[in-house]
């Protein structure tokens, strides 16, 4: 596999200034400052976990939900919360998961599905079936029944995050234990194969099928034909002389942008970041974020990335996904985004174009038989960002894409 080196000479500009950021606390009619969880339903109003109840925020109003009220719920200290494609919400305590159908609450427990109390994670498969990772494995609900794994089926007892491939596989994420895949055999993948930590926080799956995994010790990226790691250990610039960067939870936008959550405990010290496809942006309090205790990130439809920490709630808007070509030789590409043919022009005499993926893999390449302008067809490609090269004797270009 033919490997490109972004940091030799990227000649894009990112627009990094242009974001908005507004900060809701209680002040603004928040339910609590320490905001544990959030997610997005399909109306894109925002839902937050919170250890005294479930808020939704419309833009507008705020709507409350508490065992007090409504005691279908499992409990008030909501660890997770989770907005599905049917529109139900559901959310996980340390004494079972809770689904709201917009008008009950009916709780799952040990007693009548779930393989443990202590829930640690929701998540829901294509065919829109529930899949609950709790501290003994993970639980599935496919509307009338479950049905559960645990050890030593997984690698590990515990499960943080659920992940499904192109496929229809499955990745589970443990706490201790690395992540395992799923597709009827189970398979371990952990320090020993080139994973950053036993600690796995969060994992989610590219459009690329690349899977991100989150890890106490920074971002391992396992590559679509699981063979290989690329390494990410410094995302959120940290004060010196400290350089860790723990992923709390990631998110991914319409772009194909990777966002992580990161916070360091013992510096009380955290903020956000997102790969751009070349390179790590952070925000951090300077910035505007209401705190750096992160708790967890949702991205809305309009990409407003939306930021739950303990002391509030910060919603990022107006992110660029602009990006410039270098006037050297005059290069242009167009349309950028594109649903897959973008026509490239340019004044140097280049010989070969090339395209990587997000993780600098060569997946197209071909001669410029034009002295001004090649048309490339990628509607091959999956949706997200890739990497045009142009190369000529004595010059290289490098132009960010997207695939819409």
């Amino acid at each position: 596999m033919k490997l490109f080196s972004f940091l030799i000479s990227f000649l894009f500009l990112i627009n990094g200034n242009a974001q908005t950021i507004t900060n809701y606390t209680t002040a603004d009619g928040l339910l609590d400052n320490f905001v544990e969880c959030i997610d997005v339903d399909i109306n894109d109003n925002i839902w937050f976990g919170t250890s005294v109840g479930v808020q939704v925020f419309d833009g507008t109003n705020w709507v409350s939900y508490d065992i007090g009220n409504y005691p279908g719920m499992a409990a008030d200290n909501i660890k997770v919360i989770r907005a599905m494609t049917n529109g139900d919400i559901w959310i996980g305590t340390d004494y079972g998961a809770s689904r709201f159908d917009g008008v009950d609450w009916t709780t799952y427990n040990s007693t009548n599905g779930l393989n443990n109390n202590q829930v640690y994670s929701i998540d829901e498969d294509d065919s829109g079936n529930v899949w609950v990772g709790t501290h003994a494995g993970v639980s599935y609900y496919n509307g009338s029944n479950w049905n559960s794994y645990g050890y030593p089926d997984l690698h590990w007892s515990g499960v943080n995050a659920t992940a499904f491939d192109e496929t229809g596989d499955v990745w589970f994420a443990s706490p201790l234990g690395g992540i395992t895949h799923f597709n009827g055999v189970f398979t371990p993948y952990d320090t020993s194969n080139g994973l950053l930590s036993q600690n796995v926080t969060d994992l989610i799956i590219d459009n690329q099928d690349n899977k991100w995994i989150g890890t106490g010790s920074g971002m391992s990226v396992l590559n679509e034909s699981n063979t290989s790691f690329t390494q990410h250990t410094r995302m959120y610039i940290m004060p010196p002389p400290d350089t860790l960067n723990p992923v709390v939870d990631i998110a991914m936008d319409s772009y194909g942008r990777i966002w992580a959550a990161i916070y360091v405990g013992y510096l009380a010290e955290g903020g956000i970041a997102y790969w751009d496809g070349n390179q790590w942006e952070d925000f951090h309090v300077s910035d505007g974020l209401v705190g750096p205790n992160v708790r967890g990130l949702a991205i809305d439809s309009e990409d407003n990335v939306w930021v739950a920490t303990s002391t509030g709630v910060s919603k990022i808007s107006s992110i660029s996904t602009s990006t410039s070509p270098a006037s050297i030789s005059n290069v242009e590409v167009f349309p950028n985004p594109s649903s897959g043919v973008i026509t490239v022009s340019f004044d140097e005499n280049f010989k070969y174009i090339e395209v990587y993926n997000i993780l600098g893999s060569l997946i197209h390449s071909e001669k410029t038989n034009s002295p001004n302008e090649v048309e490339l067809n990628l509607s091959h490609l999956r949706s997200g960002i890739y990497h045009l090269v142009l190369t000529s004797e004595d010059l290289v270009l490098n132009q960010k894409i997207i695939i819409e």
